[in-house]
């Protein structure tokens, strides 16, 4: 079923970008991995040997948020144009707030129901968090900021007229505020990812028209630019991780949070590099497997925590297993896969609704995107 699948994504996403959807598959991956290593951790199991994925974990964070939101932000203004403001607003309703709500409800639910299996400790209160404080909940932080900041962006643009120019300004003022929120030990709640991810978004309809051109894309798609940008993507990784090593803070977050700036240039660095890759992969043809990850991102990232939970337990509680690279590839592989079935099967059975408000129009859903001109469901 899933060969079938993935040969009608391929044949079927002409009308897509290719570097998308590589982009997309190569984020999702990296949140993946940060969620299976900190469940590791979080269960107790010792980690202490493999350091080196730890900081792998904490090179990967500096760069794969920044990402999606560029990513989307590519696709703004053609949608916006397409729809209307109202339409606009409505579509995003129902391709990110309905997802976000529902499926961190049902999270937070399993949390409750299985809480002696599983890490989270949830309180039936938990649930208010799905209105203000997000980060609460895990991964879904990041759907609610998706659909702020979205929504905002297209309010401004279309009440004040603002050009994407004066909107990346806007965002950059926004940026160093959210860092000094954090500094001042303010707490904004989901104000703060509003705030700050603003401005990635904005960077993305920056450079939504150009990166379209082919001379763009042939510069994009050349080695020698992928190795011209391949020593600053490894000074800069290697400077946020020995910073934020040295910081001595848990959450490995000091230069994001205290050196604003330097944290922009590590994440747009590793933004364009992922993007270079990401058109290599486009020119090349291969690696085609990660266009189909990337199709079905907004799928994986609601439900992927799920998965990964109910796979570590049951190969450490029920088969013993505790060696800590085999549970992150086993945990990866199976909140990639398992994922994917689960929406497949869901879009076959007619469970549309657990993902979307928004009923596909295909009759065959694997070929359905839920996208207008190369525009992805959480664009």
């Amino acid at each position: 079923m899933l060969k079938t699948v993935f040969k009608n994504i391929l044949d079927g996403g002409k009308n897509r970008l290719a570097w998308i959807d590589y982009a997309r598959g190569i984020a999702i991956i990296l949140v993946l991995y940060r969620h299976v290593f900190e469940g590791i951790k979080q269960a107790g199991i010792n980690v202490t040997r493999w350091m080196g994925l730890e900081h792998a974990n904490i090179v990967f964070f500096s760069f794969r948020m920044p990402l999606f939101f560029i990513v989307s932000g590519v696709f703004m203004g053609g949608s916006l144009s397409k729809r209307g403001i109202g339409g606009f607003i409505l579509n995003k309703a129902k391709l990110i707030l309905y997802p976000y709500v529902l499926w961190a409800s049902l999270q937070i639910t399993l949390q409750l129901v299985f809480s002696k299996y599983v890490n989270g400790d949830r309180k039936v209160s938990d649930y208010l968090y799905i209105l203000y404080a997000p980060r609460e909940i895990e991964q879904f932080w990041y759907l609610y900021a998706l659909f702020n900041v979205t929504i905002l962006y297209a309010l401004v643009k279309v009440k004040l007229n603002l050009k994407p120019i004066y909107q990346f300004i806007l965002g950059a003022v926004m940026y160093y505020l959210s860092t000094w929120l954090v500094r001042h030990k303010i707490e904004t709640y989901f104000i703060y990812d509003i705030l700050h991810y603003y401005v990635f978004f904005a960077v993305g309809e920056l450079i939504a028209d150009s990166i379209r051109k082919k001379e763009t894309i042939a510069i994009l798609s050349s080695w020698k630019t992928v190795l011209i940008l391949l020593p600053f993507f490894c000074v800069s990784q290697y400077y946020f991780l020995t910073a934020n090593l040295n910081s001595g803070l848990a959450r490995y977050s000091f230069v994001e949070e205290n050196q604003p700036t330097i944290y922009a240039l590590i994440a747009l660095t590793g933004c364009t590099f992922v993007v270079c890759v990401c058109h290599i992969l486009q020119r090349l043809e291969i690696g085609k497997w990660l266009r189909v990850v990337g199709y079905h991102s907004l799928y994986i990232y609601v439900s992927h925590v799920i998965i990964i939970a109910a796979t570590r337990v049951f190969l450490s509680r029920a088969l013993g297993i505790n060696y800590v690279p085999l549970l992150l590839i086993l945990g990866i592989i199976s909140g990639l896969f398992f994922t994917i079935l689960f929406y497949q099967l869901a879009m076959k059975m007619g469970f549309w609704w657990l993902y979307s408000l928004e009923k596909p129009k295909a009759k065959n859903p694997s070929k359905s995107s839920i996208s207008v001109n190369g525009e992805p469901a959480t664009a």
